[in-house]
C-alpha cells in the first residue's frame, strides 16, 4: 500500500467511515505493524492541532484591525517571497513529514499575526520581518530532521515474515534460517501482539534452521513447554497440522505426513499435505499426539498442495550444538486434548517473527 493510500485509509478510519468488516481488518494491521500505528498516532495529534489552529483562527476582527493600521499588501510582497511556501511544503511531504513540524510552522505562523500591540507601523514591521528570518531558519532544521527520520523509518520497514515456536520457557525461539537471513533486527511477537527484542543465536544454511533468543527486558517467561520434540521419525499417512503466521492472526492447517522424504528424495525434510503459506515458515509440525515432528518450510514449489518441513531430528541436533546445555520438556500435556483443546494451550508458545531490513 503505498502513502496515498495509506492516509487515504488512515482518514477513513479515523473518520467512522470504514464497515465494520474493514475497520475489523484495519485494526489487525495496525496492531501488526508499528510503522503504521504510528502514522495512525500522528495523523490524529495532526488533526487535533488543526482544530486547535482553528480555534485561533476565531480572533480573526483582531486581524481586520490591524488590517486598517498596516498596509497588508505591501507587507505580502516584501515578506512573502514564496507566497504557497506552506501549502507547497504540506503537498511535498504530508506522508513523511513530522506532523510535529507541520504543526510548529502552523503555529507559529498564528503567532506572527496574533502577538504584539502593533504601536507603530515601522516597529511592526521590523518585529514581523524578525519573526520571518527565524520561522526560515527553524524550517530549514526541521526540514533536515524530517528526512533524517524518513530514512530511519524507511530502513526499519520489515522485509519478511514467518513463523517460531519455543524450544524453552525462558527465550529460545526454533525456525526456519531463511526466515531470519540478511537480517538487521529481529522482533518475535506474541498471540497478545506483544513483540520483543531477538537475536540470532544459532544458524544452520544447510539443514535451514536457525535458533533465536529473545532478549527483551520485558519479556516474562512461558510457563512449561506443552508439548515435546519426536527423535525418531514418523510414519506416512500420519495425521499432521502446523500453526503459524501467514497473516497478523494465526491460522490452523490440518493435512497428512505424504512422504518421508522431501524434494528429489531429500532425507532432511518430510513431505505434507498441508495448505501453507510463506508466513508459515518456522512453524512447527505437529503430529496428532502433540509432538513436533518438524519445522515447517513454506516455500514455493512447482507441486501444488505440496510442501515440507525439516525433520525435528535436525532440530534436536542444532539444539545440542548450542554453547549452553539445553534441557528440553519431556511432559505432553497436548496428547489427550481435542484439536482445539491443544491449540488454545498451544497459542501462547508459537510467534509472528518480523526481519527487518539492514
Amino acid at each position: 500500500m503505498n502513502d496515498n493510500k495509506l492516509l487515504e485509509e488512515i482518514e477513513r478510519y479515523l473518520n467512522g467511515e470504514m464497515s465494520q468488516f474493514e475497520r475489523k481488518q484495519f485494526e489487525l494491521l495496525r496492531k501488526g505493524d508499528a510503522a503504521i500505528n504510528t502514522k495512525i498516532a500522528e495523523h490524529e495529534e495532526f488533526v487535533k492541532l488543526l482544530k486547535q489552529y482553528s480555534d485561533r483562527m476565531a480572533l480573526e476582527h483582531r486581524l481586520n484591525a490591524i488590517h486598517d493600521e498596516i498596509d497588508v499588501h505591501t507587507l505580502a510582497e516584501e515578506l512573502m517571497v514564496h507566497p504557497s511556501w506552506i501549502v507547497q511544503l504540506w503537498r511535498n511531504h504530508h506522508s513523511k513529514i513530522s506532523v510535529a513540524a507541520s504543526i510548529a510552522i502552523f503555529a507559529i505562523m498564528g503567532t506572527l499575526f496574533l502577538t504584539g500591540n502593533f504601536n507603530n507601523q515601522d516597529s511592526k514591521y521590523t518585529q514581523l520581518s524578525r519573526k520571518v528570518g527565524a520561522l526560515e531558519n527553524e524550517t530549514n532544521k526541521l526540514g533536515q530532521k524530517v528526512y533524517q527520520n524518513a530514512s530511519v523509518k524507511h530502513s526499519t520497514m520489515d522485509k519478511f515474515r514467518g513463523t517460531g515456536f519455543a524450544i524453552t520457557s525462558n527465550g529460545l525461539i526454533a525456525t526456519n534460517y531463511h526466515v531470519v537471513s540478511e537480517n538487521d533486527s529481529v522482533y518475535v511477537q506474541n498471540a497478545a501482539g506483544k513483540s520483543f527484542k531477538a537475536t540470532v543465536l544459532y544458524s544452520d544454511p544447510k539443514n535451514d534452521i536457525a535458533i533465536l533468543k529473545i532478549v527483551d527486558t520485558s519479556f516474562i517467561a512461558l510457563a512449561p513447554i506443552p508439548y515435546t520434540f519426536k527423535k525418531s521419525e514418523s510414519d506416512v499417512a500420519e495425521s499432521v497440522y502446523t500453526y503459524g503466521y501467514p497473516e497478523d492472526s494465526p491460522v490452523y492447517g490440518y493435512g497428512k505426513l505424504t512422504s518421508a522424504n522431501g524434494l528429489n528424495g531429500d532425507s532432511i525434510d518430510y513431505q505434507i499435505s498441508v495448505p501453507l503459506n510463506p508466513g508459515n515458515s518456522g512453524g512447527p509440525l505437529i503430529d496428532s499426539r502433540g509432538n513436533v515432528i518438524g519445522v515447517v518450510r513454506a516455500t514455493q514449489t512447482q507441486m501444488e498442495s505440496v510442501h515440507f518441513a525439516v525433520k525435528s531430528s535436525y532440530l534436536l541436533s542444532a539444539i545440542d550444538s548450542l554453547d549452553k546445555k539445553v534441557s528440553l520438556n519431556t511432559k505432553n500435556t497436548l496428547g489427550n486434548l481435542t484439536p482445539v483443546q491443544q491449540l488454545k494451550k498451544l497459542k501462547n508458545y508459537v510467534f509472528m517473527v518480523k526481519v527487518y531490513d539492514k
